[in-house]
């Protein structure tokens, strides 16, 4: 109603007024539309900022989507933890006139609404504030300080290429000095297209952390697919073939199941790492839904499919698909009673059973093994009466283990071996940057001396990881990485560590150098 009276009062006659009017009323419309435009111009996408500046809300999600120091939080699971970040990085930046800081960034999608999806980001962002707190307390002095930020990406980075452009800009700025970005949890292509514009289009130094596609890595036929990347956690191949080893199966004994959609780098990946070790196994197709997370109609799929199952020669499956399906497989498997016990193995994403409130624990009582491997255990290291020589020590957990207690993090979860990933990536970048020898007037490395320190970290100066030694290959890749093999136990419902197994048979020798 204002409006019509706004009109009426715009347009009132006598008529000699109208022309002044009707040209006042198409300058408002001009100067509206430049307004518009320059909005739009500037602002592609954007809508209101969530927050401080460097956060907003983007793309058909809605999601706000950007990098905090702190002062913003992504969601209520985090307040916790980002607050802990925001102060020590406001205690970084002050002391920054004496001591200049270099910023890396954890980038991983940090809202979701299952709470499995939500206890995983939560330990991961704690994870990277463990080994922030690590380095500015208990690392010796070393320089320079760490600051870190968190980048959300979007879910299934959505936005990674928007907000690396934005983490881009704070690498050329001398305020934010960043100098790495690690974390990645995501195989799929879109995260592929995010470390390859931070690496190739910027030429920011990346440490992956709980990514295990094989093809989200460089190799000796593509060595600069991914400029500078790193890789800490063993690929989908090296996984399957410690388990084989460990487990001894033998090929003619085993099937696959396998989630037959191609545009899942993870399952991908898993299938030809299944397939190779069994090339004459039975295979078993299925298709998940387009939204992995959802159970569609899989139960009812995968009940008929196990009259053939049960009726087969194998008892080892190598299961290659989601934790979703992984579920709907093993209650169906249990639910069946197939008159033998089975073995199911899955790679690394299997991690995520044991938090399920659907799996039917029960189902494991029926003579059914669910073996998976895992970044990281704890009891892979802790406690252990002989623990390997080589490739891990229950020194180097210790580390971890100390910074998470003294840097007062409360109720953090280790057992699925996210938190220790997520440490180890972040703490692989810090001991990038901070390998560099400067000289006496330089206090922080640049961008190319930062990926250079790569090609170091190896021989007698790995990473030593809280998973294990990180002995870097050529390729950025880490070589010959302990992986921990995760048993279910239906007795009190955990996933308990069951022992630990090496992709070449034993663990690497003590120089931690790869073959060439």
């Amino acid at each position: 109603m204002k409006l019509l009276h706004v009109l009426k009062a715009l347009f009132r006659w006598p008529p000699g007024n109208f022309l002044k009017t009707l040209l006042a009323v198409l300058g408002i419309a001009v100067v509206g539309l430049a307004g518009w435009r320059a909005v739009v111009w500037f602002t592609p996408e954007a809508h209101p900022s969530c927050g401080p500046p460097g956060v907003a809300r983007y793309g058909e999600a809605d999601e706000c989507v950007g990098v905090t120091d702190g002062s913003y939080t992504f969601a209520p699971y985090l307040k916790d933890v980002t607050g802990r970040i925001h102060t020590a990085n406001a205690s970084v930046v002050k002391d920054a006139a004496r001591h200049p800081y270099a910023t890396v960034a954890l980038m991983i999608p940090m809202i979701a609404d299952s709470g499995t999806d939500q206890q995983q980001i939560l330990e991961e962002v704690q994870g990277a504030y463990a080994a922030q707190w690590r380095a500015n307390h208990s690392d010796n002095t070393a320089t320079p300080p760490i600051r870190l930020v968190l980048a959300n990406p979007g879910r299934g980075y959505a936005e990674g290429e928007k907000v690396s452009d934005q983490l881009a800009r704070m690498a050329r700025s001398g305020k934010d000095s960043l100098r790495a970005v690690a974390g990645f949890n995501l195989s799929q292509d879109a995260t592929k297209r995010t470390i390859r514009r931070l690496t190739r289009t910027y030429g920011i130094p990346v440490v992956e952390g709980p990514v295990t596609a094989d093809d989200l890595s460089n190799t000796a036929a593509d060595p600069n697919r991914f400029p500078n990347l790193v890789r800490v956690a063993p690929d989908n191949k090296d996984q399957a073939t410690a388990l084989a080893r460990y487990r001894k199966a033998d090929p003619g004994e085993a099937m696959i199941v396998e989630d037959s959609r191609t545009d899942d780098p993870y399952i991908n990946t898993l299938k030809r790492a299944f397939e190779d070790l069994a090339p004459h196994a039975r295979t078993e197709p299925y298709r998940s839904p387009e939204d992995e997370a959802a159970p569609g109609n899989l139960s009812n799929t995968f009940g008929q499919k196990l009259a053939n199952i049960c009726v087969a020669r194998a008892n080892v499956i190598y299961f290659a698909g989601r934790p979703v399906q992984l579920r709907q497989f093993v209650n169906a498997l249990g639910a069946r009673g197939c008159p033998k016990d089975y073995t199911v193995i899955s790679g690394s994403n299997a991690s995520l059973l044991a938090e399920d409130r659907d799996l039917d624990w029960n189902a494991l009582k029926s003579g059914i093994t669910v073996e998976y491997a895992a970044l990281a255990h704890p009891e892979a290291w802790e406690n252990r009466k002989s623990p390997p020589t080589t490739g891990g020590s229950p020194t180097d957990y210790a580390a971890f283990t100390d910074a998470l207690r003294d840097s007062g993090l409360p109720d953090v979860r280790l057992a699925d071996s996210r938190t220790i990933i997520a440490h180890d990536s972040v703490w692989t970048a810090i001991r990038e940057i901070r390998n560099v020898t400067l000289g006496n007037d330089v206090t922080v490395p640049s961008l190319r001396e930062v990926g250079a320190a790569r090609d170091n970290m190896h021989g007698l100066t790995p990473v030593k990881g809280a998973s294990g030694w990180i002995c870097l290959d050529n390729n950025g890749n880490a070589y010959d990485k302990a992986v921990a093999v995760v048993r279910l136990d239906p007795a009190d419902k955990k996933a308990r560590f069951a022992g630990l197994a090496w992709p070449v048979g034993h663990p690497p020798p003590a120089d931690c150098t790869a073959p060439q």
